[in-house]
């Protein structure tokens, strides 16, 4: 399995790109992974944290990492620190978990799992993602239902 390591100094974007912290990864060393900018990462900061991720375009050809402050905090770190992370491939193709939730929503309701399962991968993390931020079951599955059909 393809990995990429490097040991960089932490930046932070401008205001007007929306002050993300992050680590460059050079469009090269994106090329080696099979998938290539496509590739959904597990990214391990300092050999203790580790996270699924993905590659954002850094506007020269490259692309970057976000390291969230709460990530950089865990591992002792904040902007200007020098950082050794690595890249792995993520080995879900989805790049995120699927909430037992959406499962069961999608064993239930055979039309909603055909329209899920022809959405793009970044159109289902997003239901995902939106998912995970309600707590209540019911709301949860009234949001996937919304989002899977506001897609189709």
């Amino acid at each position: 399995m393809e990995r990429f390591e490097d040991r960089q100094v932490i930046k932070q974007l401008g205001k007007d790109r929306g002050s993300y912290f992050h680590v460059v990864i050079a469009a090269e060393d994106i090329n080696r992974f099979p998938k290539k900018r496509h590739t959904r990462f597990i990214c391990t900061l300092e050999d203790t944290l580790s996270f699924q991720c993905g590659l954002n375009h850094l506007g020269d050809g490259n692309f970057f990492i976000i390291l969230n402050s709460k990530r950089l905090k865990e591992v002792g770190k904040r902007s200007g620190d020098t950082i050794y992370f690595h890249l792995t491939e993520d080995p879900n193709p989805l790049g995120v978990a699927m909430p037992e939730v959406l499962e069961v929503l999608l064993e239930q309701d055979k039309r909603l799992k055909v329209i899920f399962d022809s959405l793009t991968m970044g159109k289902k993390r997003h239901v995902i993602h939106s998912m995970n931020k309600i707590k209540d079951i019911d709301k949860k599955v009234n949001k996937a239902t919304e989002l899977i059909m506001i897609h189709s």
